[in-house]
């Protein structure tokens, strides 16, 4: 029956995820109020009727969740307005981004410029205010330079040290990050495994093998590093070519395209990915 293999597959995908909750304190009783939440919210976005979401009846149908539950969970779910996608994590990656490939802030040879710090074009302040939204400026500029991605120059310029963004262990936005991966790939394994989906089936694939001796995880994982790394650059250029402009907000309709990669390093003994 298909649906215990669901189950399955459910009970299977949430042991990661049980660990590291129980790793951060997150009790069970907390867990099963964040799940649902999670009922609650897909109901109400997936069911609704002329894009309008689910009224709170038929969410309790769907999901076996009393009517004056419903409505309470929707009401947190409303005030608080979730959409971690669209928080304050990827813009160092959007500042690093725009610095390595917009032609205002590249020299001649097409590699990002040492930038003074003030200016109306070309600097580090027009940076800012095309890649860093209402982040405050100063605060953006600190963070760079604490995280070593920038550095301050004898002459008063800044120049860029990395392009890449990589969260601290000990970052919030590590945390973050990890809940938009998860739901990104979920959500792409739910559009392909839907009878009734709107438009083609999403790329989705892996490739992997139970039986690599130990001695060679060291180098699949810098052999994964060095060109995982070069492929999501190529990505990020071309995402970063098609970029609407914030001049031409109105006239478009803004879709959120991208790619994830990870590694997979399982050990049979324990039968929990490392």
């Amino acid at each position: 029956m298909i649906k215990n293999q669901v189950v399955d597959s459910c009970r299977y995908l949430l042991r990661p995820l049980a660990r590291f909750l129980i790793n951060q304190g997150v009790s069970f009783a907390e867990f099963t109020d964040i799940a649902k939440d999670a009922y609650v919210d897909a109901a109400r976005r997936s069911w609704g009727i002329d894009g309008r979401p689910t009224n709170n009846a038929r969410v309790a149908i769907l999901t076996g969740i009393s009517r004056r539950e419903v409505a309470r969970v929707r009401d947190r779910l409303v005030a608080r307005g979730d959409d971690p996608a669209g928080r304050q994590g990827n813009r160092l990656s959007r500042i690093l981004t725009g610095w390595h490939t917009d032609a205002e802030f590249l020299d001649t040879m097409g590699q990002p410029r040492a930038l003074s710090e003030a200016g109306e074009t070309g600097s580090f302040a027009a940076l800012l205010k095309r890649y860093a939204g209402d982040l405050p400026r100063v605060a953006v500029r600190k963070e760079l330079l604490k995280r070593g991605l920038i550095e301050a120059l004898p002459d008063g310029t800044l120049r860029v040290l990395s392009r890449d963004f990589v969260f601290s262990t000990l970052d919030p936005d590590v945390v973050r990050q990890m809940g938009v991966a998860l739901h990104d790939h979920a959500a792409t394994l739910a559009h392909n495994l839907d009878d009734e989906r709107s438009g083609e089936r999403r790329l989705e694939g892996m490739a992997d093998n139970a039986g690599i001796d130990v001695r060679h995880v060291p180098a699949f994982l810098d052999m994964l590093a060095r060109r995982g790394t070069v492929f999501l650059q190529e990505i990020d250029n071309w995402l970063a070519a098609h970029e609407t402009k914030a001049a031409d907000a109105g006239t478009y309709e803004p879709v959120r395209l991208g790619v994830g990669i990870y590694a997979i390093h399982q050990n049979d003994a324990t039968g929990l990915s490392k």
